[in-house]
């Protein structure tokens, strides 16, 4: 295997084993340098602000590489660590990632266990050690059904959203417990219960857009302006239906774990040359 793929992936014809060569810190030096000139580059164009992600093919990728059962996750989040890294440096305002459906509630049992264990584990993690969140300025927010979760992981969600609070560079909006058309009927029961409570008027009465919209569960949060499911499926498997309206969609063939920056880049480079496209479409009514 290559050891710079970053080298191969920028196009540099370098011999093998000049590059073998190089000292370690002398290399990374090299990828800091190009990472930070080609997302300069980007940046002379329009950024996105808020990128979501479907977090689609861990399983596969640890049957792939014939791993042990949930190593395919563990490796999923250590990528997620790197992904952040990078979206940062791409300064983007929010990240979301939609880590759990309430659908995947229907997987056998030991499954579903394992996924809520290791989800507090990070969780747990991340509250014992800060440092990566608070040396990029992460604030992370769960988004979703919460109250399926068990009492132990929501505890362990109240407590990491407590911990970042301050930091405000970059909002992770963590998708879990979580459907679209759970978010709608959610933003809907809120916002009768606000009419209910009000005068009697007609126009009391009417839910309006904005106040539907208000009660979601992205209430508040401005829409992804692009959307990324690994695995090459198109599929949004119920989520965010209601804010995709003007979203680029990309779906590498890769798997979670296989996610890397030359995605990134691709997927902004797409939205910037459709960027006029997509802006007419969120202006139509």
């Amino acid at each position: 295997m290559f050891p710079y793929p970053f080298l191969r992936c920028m196009n540099f014809r370098m011999d093998k084993k000049l590059v073998q060569l190089l000292p370690i810190k002398l290399s990374n030096n090299i990828h800091g340098f190009l990472r930070k000139f080609l997302f300069k580059v980007l940046s002379f164009g329009p950024m996105p602000k808020h990128i979501a992600f479907i977090l689609d093919g861990n399983r596969r990728y640890g049957k792939k590489w014939n791993l042990t059962e949930g190593e395919g996750h563990e490796r999923g989040f250590c990528n997620l660590m790197t992904i952040l890294n990078y979206v940062h440096e791409m300064k983007f305002q929010y990240v979301t990632v939609y880590a759990f459906s309430i659908d995947n509630f229907r997987r056998k049992a030991d499954e579903v266990q394992l996924l809520m264990r290791l989800i507090k584990e990070k969780m747990d993690a991340l509250v014992e050690d800060t440092s990566m969140a608070d040396k990029l300025g992460i604030r992370i927010e769960f988004i979703g059904k919460l109250e399926l979760l068990d009492e132990s992981v929501r505890e362990a969600a109240k407590k990491l959203m407590k911990a970042t609070e301050k930091n405000d560079q970059l909002v992770l909006l963590v998708s879990i417990a979580y459907t679209s058309t759970d978010e709608i009927v959610h933003g809907v029961e809120r916002s009768c219960m606000e009419v209910r409570d009000e005068d009697d008027d007609d126009d009391g009465m009417m839910i309006k857009l904005v106040d539907l919209e208000k009660n979601m569960y992205f209430g508040g949060y401005p829409d992804p302006d692009i959307l990324v499911r690994t695995s090459g499926e198109t599929r949004l498997s119920n989520f965010l239906l209601w804010q995709t309206k003007g979203c680029l969609l990309y779906a590498p063939l890769c798997f979670w774990p296989e996610i890397s920056m030359r995605h990134l880049v691709w997927a902004v480079l797409k939205y910037q040359r459709r960027f006029f496209y997509l802006e007419r479409i969120k202006k139509q009514p």
